[in-house]
């Protein structure tokens, strides 16, 4: 298609989206699911996903597919450009509106791709929410990056950086190592598709695909003491004690929690005592910085891209990669809660190879 017909096609979707919103402002006509829809994080135009590139007028090409919908149509091919490649920048401030999940393409995948290269047959509805929450990085990423630098598991080099699987990455959470979004250890199984049951197959059976919220009426049907969002938390779905703290009857939630407290202690205290510069996590780019006074806390003069952490050895760099895959989709314990267990504890353990750390277990 030419570059003409790319634009009138475009056009007409712009215009489609144009004259949903004006009907949705008439009184007398109901669009659907649209007030479901207009107060959901998709269909929150300000916020920082849609309105963090205001100040530079657009959405560039690397970020546009997910956080425009012009983004999207070019992403998929659906404006008649090339599928699978951005290749212009998005206006900003679009958010996530009907037409990009609802168009000829996205309503006919049937498989993703993750960043790991690795695919998967989905011909389910879900498909369409996974190409944007499978994560922006992958193991394979980290291997690379370790590889290209060559040094020893102990070595601080100056040619590796952190490496960010980005927000929310539930797809890559829910398979496992079908997906590949964590960081594997050699020698070690890991988790696949997390099945939870016949009714729970898919991100819209769990979440409202326009609110996005999580329909908690459906847990209640099989899990007694739950009757809002907040109860999902003592739900116990794997058997152990994983963070050693002697309690068996958490939820399992906790136990991602606990293990992922234990990580963030054992990262620092390796990189005190083997990278020789102290660390701290704090939540904005780089993630990662220097604690420049040594008090673990991540200070308002530390958390600057200037202040990034930079004494990665690779060690350091596979456990604080595991570390943010777990930390960034706040659902982990929900979409697949053993593998995410897997990833701390093979972290952990494996930092523990040059320092002390508890005793912790893993769910096999």
């Amino acid at each position: 298609m030419g570059p003409q017909n790319r634009l009138t096609s475009l056009c007409s979707f712009l215009v489609l989206i144009f004259f949903i919103s004006v009907l949705a402002e008439a009184k007398d006509i109901e669009i659907p699911f649209h007030e479901a829809w207009i107060n959901s994080p998709h269909g929150d135009f300000t916020d920082e996903p849609f309105a963090h590139w205001n100040e530079e007028g657009t959405v560039p090409e690397e970020c546009a597919a997910c956080h425009s919908t012009t983004g999207r149509l070019d992403y998929l091919g659906a404006d008649g450009s090339e599928a699978w490649v951005t290749d212009s920048t998005a206006p900003v401030e679009e958010g996530v509106q009907c037409i990009a999940c609802h168009n000829h393409v996205a309503s006919h995948l049937t498989e993703v791709t993750f960043t790991s290269g690795m695919t998967v047959n989905r011909a389910e509805a879900d498909a369409r929410c996974m190409n944007c929450h499978g994560g922006r990085a992958s193991g394979n990423d980290v291997s690379a990056s370790i590889a290209k630098a060559n040094v020893a598991d102990d070595e601080v080099s100056s040619d590796l950086r952190f490496i960010n699987i980005h927000y929310a990455p539930a797809a890559a959470s829910r398979f496992g190592s079908e997906a590949g979004g964590g960081y594997e250890y050699a020698g070690k199984d890991y988790m696949k598709f997390y099945y939870h049951d016949d009714f729970a197959t898919q991100c819209n059976d769990c979440h409202s695909p326009h609110s996005t919220e999580v329909r908690v009426e459906l847990c209640t049907e099989c899990h007694q003491g739950v009757s809002e969002f907040e109860d999902i938390a003592a739900i116990r779905s794997t058997e152990g004690d994983f963070d050693g703290d002697g309690d068996l009857s958490e939820g399992i939630k906790y136990e991602v929690e606990g293990l992922r407290e234990i990580l963030s202690e054992a990262i620092g205290l390796y990189a005190n005592e083997v990278a020789g510069s102290a660390i701290v996590y704090g939540n904005g780019y780089p993630y990662f910085f220097n604690d420049k006074n040594g008090n673990g806390i991540a200070d308002a003069d530390e958390l600057a891209r200037s202040n990034g952490y930079s004494n990665w050895t690779p060690r350091l760099l596979k456990a604080a990669y595991n570390y943010q895959v777990v930390t960034k989709d706040h659902g982990a314990y929900v979409h697949n809660p053993q593998y995410m267990l897997q990833l701390l504890n093979d972290s952990i353990q494996d930092l523990g190879e040059k320092i002390s750390v508890p005793a912790t277990a893993r769910p096999e």
